[in-house]
């Protein structure tokens, strides 16, 4: 038990800004630094292309984690929300990637769905053990959660596998008129979705309170407002939905069956020429700015500073709903600054189509990349 404290220890504060460029070419330089609340790699390289990534803190400890890998497996991208603490984010992001890496190594690096797929379960299986063994000493380890959307790049596929609600969305390129068309790729699992509501209820069909309408909010029983995510095991374990954790998670009733789910939903999509760029970002984002106007800021201006540029205009939008000034909104501190939005995270990746393949056309792979969101918390 005290090195499963000890481990959590050290995810709580250790600090970001794991950066590994081991391609020699300094890849990931250029363009990095902080604005008050806001962290930014305007542009760097990865396998496929440049990429550009944000994020803004607005809790008082940020709850959003994100990273990029890029090596002989292709790039892997991962962002994780969190909810009810920080805790879950963070050990999703040290932990998935490492057993993505090690369950495709068991196939001689072929990425499947199946290979993404077990490692969003071993991810949540080693959660699950960290929070058992935490449970006399932390128990409200068990009420922490995070959302996750992981996309894989493998030999000129993408595959999407998602919980919760962050999104990305496709900039593809429409015909010879020099427009770009966004199309969503993810899944989304949030009971304010009548299509995510209506697979509860199928699924707990002896609940007629499986999803309760609160202050014009949909939640799980009333608590929680995605229905798929990592951790949150008070939601999936009836030993967990007990005292000592707060009264608020606490359900009537025992859990005959996981409430929540981290089967993780997948997309399967083969990049093609016309496909431009890639927006993952968490819900902060959506929240302030749909699909189209976000297409619409990335391929209306430079690669540098495209993540930086989306959370601003979320921020103005942000400030415009309270009918104050972006000015006036930087001035805030976090955690009240959650009142205004929620911690957002951003990567846009770009596709360099002809630096893909070889002349032979055979597969060139990426330089290794290893890069997590560097904002001090």
């Amino acid at each position: 038990m005290l090195g499963s404290l000890m481990n959590l220890l050290s995810l709580c504060f250790k600090p970001f800004g794991q950066i590994c460029d081991n391609s020699g070419s300094g890849s990931v330089s250029g363009g990095e630094g902080k604005d008050g609340l806001l962290w930014f790699r305007d542009l760097g390289k990865y396998g496929y292309g440049d990429f550009s990534m944000a994020v803004v803190q607005a809790n008082q400890v940020l709850e959003d984690q994100s990273q990029i890998e890029s090596g002989d497996f292709g790039t892997f991208v991962g962002v994780y929300d969190g909810h009810g603490g920080p805790e879950a984010a963070r050990y999703v992001c040290d932990n998935l990637f490492n057993h993505f890496r090690a369950i495709s190594a068991e196939t001689q690096g072929v990425v499947t769905t199946e290979t993404i797929r077990r490692a969003f379960y071993a991810t949540e299986e080693g959660f699950t053990s960290l929070v058992s063994d935490l449970w006399s000493t932390l128990p409200n380890m068990a009420t922490v959660g995070t959302c996750c959307l992981v996309g894989v790049i493998y030999q000129n596929t993408l595959f999407v596998a998602s919980l919760g609600d962050s999104r990305v969305v496709l900039g593809k390129k429409v015909g010879n008129t020099g427009g770009v068309a966004a199309i969503q790729l993810s899944n989304e699992h949030n009971v304010n979705n009548e299509e995510t509501r209506q697979e509860l209820k199928d699924l707990h069909p002896d609940d007629p309170q499986i999803v309760v309408l609160r202050h014009g909010v949909w939640r799980v029983k009333g608590i929680i407002q995605v229905s798929r995510s990592i951790g949150d095991l008070y939601m999936k374990h009836t030993e967990y939905n007990r005292e000592p954790i707060n009264p608020k998670f606490r359900l009537a009733e025992p859990v005959k069956r996981p409430l929540m789910s981290a089967d993780p939903a997948m997309i399967v999509h083969p990049l093609q020429p016309s496909d431009s760029f890639l927006i993952f970002a968490s819900d902060g984002l959506w929240e302030h700015l749909s699909n189209e106007k976000a297409v619409e800021i990335v391929q209306s201006s430079p690669r540098s500073g495209s993540a930086k540029r989306l959370i601003k205009a979320a921020l103005h939008e942000a400030a415009r709903k309270r009918e104050m000034r972006y000015s006036d909104l930087r001035k805030i501190d976090k955690k009240v600054r959650r009142h205004f939005h929620d911690d957002i995270t951003v990567i846009v990746l770009f596709f360099n189509h002809h630096h893909h393949h070889n002349n032979d056309n055979s597969f060139n792979p990426p330089p290794p990349l290893s890069l997590r969101s560097a904002l001090q918390h």
